[in-house]
């Protein structure tokens, strides 16, 4: 099965795909469009240029484990998505993973501007790699 993970956010939404096959990910892009139907739009693209089966949202919990504030953003959104496809949609805890992107972009030697353009999309990355090794 074939995976489009989304790692949402306000002005920038990072996108990764990945298979449980090779039960790897590797991030396709970041889409700087805000929330909402234009972002829809452009993830259901993704979908189906990705040739994807189903989709994995990051979920943005709290350190402890509680729901984060933004849980209700992500969720009314999955909801707006899952409406504009048919696709089955899972949620991943997306803890650490802006962390462990920003650690992969360390000692890229890239400048401030090209991170910010891969960051998302790598955290999706790590996203989609914490589900598929579940």
């Amino acid at each position: 099965m074939r995976y489009l993970a989304v790692d949402l956010g306000d002005k920038r939404t990072g996108l990764a795909v990945g298979d449980d096959e090779l039960r790897m990910a590797q991030p396709v892009t970041v889409l700087e469009i805000p929330i909402g139907d234009l972002l829809v739009g452009a993830i259901v693209d993704a979908i189906e240029e990705q040739g994807v089966d189903a989709i994995v949202i990051g979920l943005p919990l709290n350190m402890d484990g509680s729901l984060g504030q933004r849980v209700a953003i992500t969720k009314s959104f999955a909801e707006k998505l899952q409406t504009a496809t048919a696709k089955q949609l899972h949620f991943q805890d997306e803890r650490l993973t802006s962390s462990a992107a920003q650690e992969i972009l360390s000692g890229s030697g890239k400048t401030h501007k090209q991170k910010r353009k891969i960051r998302d999309a790598l955290a999706a990355a790590e996203i989609l790699n914490d589900f598929l090794q579940k």
